[in-house]
């Protein structure tokens, strides 16, 4: 990837969307039929829903991590929590055990996950002692959940192009996003190569030098990839060769994943970490664990509802 000269200034105004201190906020989905967004804070066992129109924000608290969601056909949510994955109705509170975790819960939870184009769930793990890579991606679809890749740590990144024939899939502690090709009739994935291979701490370097590690992403309209950058406080605008097309500043350090929402899908939200984070950082950074957004001149996809 070709990275810019000189660092980018903070041309985009960024705003606080969503006033909250999440220990990790994620997941963050647009509901095309709410509406509104949703996202969770992972060890706070948080999901949480924010109408715009309304300013309100409504929230679920459950007995242990929730590592992503998705909106499902019905109306309801899929979650990927640390003991499996659930079906989950907000209005009523009810939740339906769909699979069991295919790991030792005691090592191991979902993390990053989405659907895809044709409405199977996609959800990677992390493998929490961080050695050796024996985190893995699984598709949940037709009530079988498979494995389908591996040989990571902190699965994070994935996304899909506009016409579904690639999808994105990253390592954050690798510093490394790979591609796949995707089979336009099946959704099998095939031909995982490198798209983006970002450089190490360096620790003999100040801290400031550092570029961060690719965590969530999403694609727009264009088939750009907009990757957070966790403890780099930049998102990255990647075009599908790899070339750097836009760097934005952040006022945190640690941005987690972004999404695009809004009536026009042209308002990029972006949930933020602030667990863990040194105290003077804190101090210095106050939107930390908040909901932050800007407006972008290139739409994003709406999400993809679980159908299987």
């Amino acid at each position: 990837m070709r990275l810019p000269d000189e660092p980018a200034e903070p041309d985009d105004p960024v705003s606080l969307a969503v006033a909250i201190t999440c220990r990790l906020g994620e997941s963050p989905v647009w509901h095309p039929q709410e509406q509104a967004l949703y996202w969770c804070d992972i060890p706070a066992g948080c999901v949480y829903r924010h109408d715009p129109r309304r300013g309100s924000l409504d929230h679920w608290t459950f007995d242990t991590d929730v590592g992503c969601l998705a909106p499902t056909l019905d109306g309801r949510l899929l979650l990927a929590m640390r003991d499996g994955l659930w079906r989950f109705d907000p209005r009523s509170g009810e939740r339906e055990r769909l699979a069991r975790a295919p790991y030792d819960p005691a090592l191991e939870r979902f993390n990053d996950g989405k659907c895809d184009p044709r409405g199977a769930f996609w959800v990677g793990t992390i493998y929490e002692p961080r050695e050796p890579a024996r985190a893995r991606l699984y598709r949940y679809r037709q009530g079988r959940l498979d494995p389908q890749a591996g040989g990571v740590v902190t699965a994070n990144g994935l996304a899909w192009s506009p016409d579904g024939r690639r999808m994105y899939w990253s390592d954050t502690k690798a510093h490394r996003i790979d591609v796949f090709d995707v089979d336009p009739v099946g959704g099998d994935i095939s031909g995982r190569r490198p798209f983006v291979q970002f450089p190490a701490r360096d620790p003999a370097a100040p801290p400031e030098a550092y570029g961060g590690r690719p965590d969530g992403a999403a694609v727009d309209s264009e088939g750009a990839y907009w990757c957070a950058m966790y403890e780099g406080a930049r998102l990255l605008r990647i075009a599908p060769d790899g070339t750097l097309l836009r760097e934005v500043r952040l006022p945190v350090q640690c941005p987690t994943m972004p999404c695009f929402g809004g009536p026009d899908l042209r308002t990029l939200y972006v949930t933020t970490a602030s667990d863990k984070r040194p105290p003077e950082e804190r101090a210095r950074q106050p939107w930390a664990g908040g909901v932050l957004s800007l407006r972008v001149d290139v739409p994003g996809l709406p999400a993809h509802l679980f159908l299987a």
